[in-house]
């Protein structure tokens, strides 16, 4: 059950790419991720309202500058400039990168079984992305790497915090913060380059409002409850397992929203980047659930 509870904000985070594609096509990123953010964060402060303490607000607002602010924007570079199923597969390339930082800067050697996946989901990303047999946007795969450099960073600074917050509080004012932050950024760019935000504006459709509040509502101000409430209930491997859904939903809302569609090579590449990251719980299970029938043998 916490599996396919986990499966849900995976999900929704998986159709932010092509959502965004299908009804916010050419508008900003900053703006984008402003109206994401922002809204999100006053509706969550007006369900539970919370207040930090003045210590707290410097670890907020990184927070909100990295896991807000900064992550948004590269999301939403990528929705504009890569398929759908791309933004989503590189996404979980996340475990390399945050086991290459702790064994950088935290000294935490990864296993065996994690440096194999792991050095086989680089081979696997490589053949995916060659330039040879698929062209994609430079600035959309710059994008995937900054965002997931925000998502190790963040989840460092958030462990750090351990139960000093509540978690609710946490992300309300991350969001918050975060949206005031995207919101002066894409005002000084509108004045700087006003093209598109005037056109955003003055073509605004029903279309473009189903976007808003399909990324608003749920997939922020539901998905990262639901998210942050899960942590607090569930193992790391389940929530691991749960995470299968978001390039699921990519691949899926792709062929559906953009007609989206890959060679049988390109589609085996992504379902293996799917299973390279599991692999090492579903190794580590296996072994554990062996080992505790030997030891009531043993008994």
């Amino acid at each position: 059950m916490n599996i396919l509870l986990a499966m849900i904000p995976a999900f929704l985070w998986g159709t932010t790419y092509a959502v965004t594609q299908y009804t916010l096509a050419d508008w900003p990123p900053l703006l984008l991720g402003a109206i994401r953010a922002l809204p999100a964060g006053l509706i969550l402060l007006a369900v539970k309202p919370s207040l930090p303490k003045k210590t707290d607000w410097k670890i907020l607002c990184a927070l909100g500058a990295i896991n807000i602010a900064a992550f948004f924007s590269m999301i939403f570079v990528m929705s504009l400039t890569l398929p759908s199923a791309i933004s989503s597969v590189g996404m979980v390339s996340v475990p390399v990168f945050a086991m290459l930082y702790h064994w950088l800067v935290n000294k935490q050697r990864p296993g065996l079984v994690q440096a194999l996946c792991g050095a086989a989901l680089i081979v696997l990303a490589w053949l995916l992305f060659d330039p040879s047999s698929l062209s994609l946007n430079p600035l959309g795969l710059a994008a995937i790497l900054a965002a997931i450099t925000c998502i190790v960073i963040g989840s460092s600074i958030t462990k750090s915090l351990g139960g000093r917050m509540h978690w609710w509080t946490v992300l309300t004012w991350q969001l918050i913060i975060g949206g005031v932050i995207l919101t002066l950024a894409s005002s000084v760019h509108g004045v700087i380059a006003p093209a598109k935000y005037i056109a955003a504006f003055n073509n605004f459709s029903m279309t473009n409002l189903s976007g808003i509040l399909w990324v608003v509502l749920l997939n922020t101000a539901l998905g990262y409850s639901l998210y942050v409430w899960l942590l607090q209930r569930m193992s790391v491997v389940d929530f691991t397992f749960g995470g299968i859904a978001n390039p699921i939903a990519g691949i899926l809302t792709g062929l559906v929203l953009l007609g989206e569609t890959f060679t049988p090579l390109q589609y085996s590449l992504m379902v293996g980047m799917i299973v390279m990251p599991l692999l090492p719980q579903i190794i580590v299970t296996t072994l554990r659930s062996r080992a505790v029938p030997l030891k009531c043998e043993v008994n």
